[in-house]
């Protein structure tokens, strides 16, 4: 099938999460996207995750999760033969993207403005904690630390246990589906116009925006936000109520929904208590309201209650684990999740989930995550090398290849990874 980044063609210079995340969308939709790591080690990422026999093979499974469909070349970019091989890669890019820390790349010679000389097309996407500007522009980034910093954390959890943070990087990932979405409209314009762009992408704005009711009711009404829990700031009864066998959230946000819900619950009167009539009413007594709803629906399992709720219109699930919504009929019939061609004989198939959005064709399956420098000297010789070029490049340490270990030199630290 062709996809809608075919013949797009992307370097990812970054590192574990936030760039990698984005550069998996982009690889997905079709783009060709070549990692662009230090022959020491590579990506972080290669050495994260439960598994760690793969993590010794430089393939863990905090990698694999958002690397496979890419390819690898393996440059040390603090030499000048590196540096020399990545600019013929540039001429030919059409995306580059990286999560150094402001001025990393500048201070390699490798720049937005030095890069945009040798190809003014080129879309150029730098991914940091703060931004490029700003007194904070310099300051080291995790994810933990954007979340805190965000008031994400103080909006999270209840007034027992806020501030609190969420169970995933949840900044990184915003801020790698905030850099594909930019990138992917810069790509139109530069199809269309032929110019290039410079976008900064920072986890702290990216996690704010994302934030948007929480943010406009302070700006706008005034309100300091709150933590509540399971509760939904916005209606009531919405939030996750107890049932004979667990939590069930239930989101009857409507008056015509509310009103079913005490009719299927066997409370009508809970219709016309005027502590509840009203939606605004019910947003001042939420909690008395919760009590008479946990205290209702405690007789039936949490299953019936799903089911009953949602026949009759009212928005209501259980509250799965992982591996429970893995092993559900919804995402089994859609192909949320794939399995990648065998890595290795008598090992388990590798599975990683696709992006969350369908086209109107399937996805193909993608490659495996690619082996540190797996890409090395195919590139090399497309870039127009001589095997005695390929060969001295890789035996200086300015290029790796998997059948070599590779230059040892300080590792550039990304402005983000994610790891904490």
């Amino acid at each position: 099938m062709s996809l809608p980044l075919t013949g797009i063609h992307v370097l990812d210079l970054s590192n574990v999460l936030a760039g990698p995340f984005c550069g998996y969308h982009l690889a997905r939709l079709g783009a060709e996207v070549i990692k662009i790591e230090n022959p020491n080690g590579g990506d972080l990422a290669r050495r994260l995750g439960a598994d760690l026999q793969r993590a010794k093979r430089l393939q863990g499974l905090s990698f694999v999760a958002v690397n496979a469909g890419k390819q690898s070349v393996a440059l040390d970019l603090k030499s000048e033969a590196g540096r020399e091989v990545f600019f013929r890669l540039v001429s030919e890019a059409d995306v580059l993207l990286e999560n150094f820390r402001p001025k990393v790349m500048e201070r390699l010679g490798l720049g937005f403005d030095a890069l945009c000389k040798r190809n003014p097309r080129l879309i150029y996407c730098a991914i940091s904690g703060f931004g490029q500007s700003g007194p904070w522009s310099a300051r080291p980034a995790y994810d933990q630390i954007v979340q805190g910093l965000s008031g994400a954390m103080s909006v999270t959890g209840d007034a027992a246990t806020a501030p609190l943070r969420t169970g995933f990087p949840i900044s990184d990932t915003i801020a790698g589906l905030t850099a594909a979405f930019a990138i992917s409209a810069a790509l139109v314009e530069q199809q269309q116009m032929g110019r290039g762009r410079f976008i900064d992408v920072s986890l702290l704005e990216a996690t704010i925006a994302a934030m948007g009711w929480v943010v406009s009711n302070h700006l706008n009404g005034g309100v300091e936000p709150q933590p509540m829990g399971n509760e939904n700031f916005t209606a009531a009864p919405s939030g996750t109520f107890r049932t004979a066998t667990g939590p069930l959230n239930i989101a009857a946000n409507e008056q015509k929904q509310y009103r079913t819900l005490c009719d299927l619950i066997g409370r009508p009167d809970l219709k016309t208590d005027p502590r509840f009539a009203k939606r605004e009413a019910r947003k001042l007594n939420r909690g008395a309201l919760s009590d008479e709803l946990n205290a209702a629906l405690s007789c039936r399992p949490a299953e019936e209650w799903e089911a009953l709720l949602n026949a009759a219109g009212v928005p209501a699930g259980c509250v799965l684990t992982v591996p429970q919504v893995l092993r559900e009929p919804q995402l089994l019939e859609r192909g949320f999740v794939e399995t990648l061609p065998l890595d290795r004989a008598g090992e388990p198939p590798l599975r990683i989930t696709r992006p969350g959005f369908r086209l109107d064709e399937a996805f193909p399956v993608p490659a495996l995550p690619p082996s540190l420098g797996a890409n090395t000297e195919r590139w090399l010789a497309r870039l127009g090398y001589t095997y005695p070029e390929i060969e001295h490049l890789i035996a200086s340490g300015a290029a790796g290849t998997p059948r070599q270990g590779g230059a040892h030199f300080p590792r550039v630290r990304p402005a983000t990874d994610g790891a904490a």
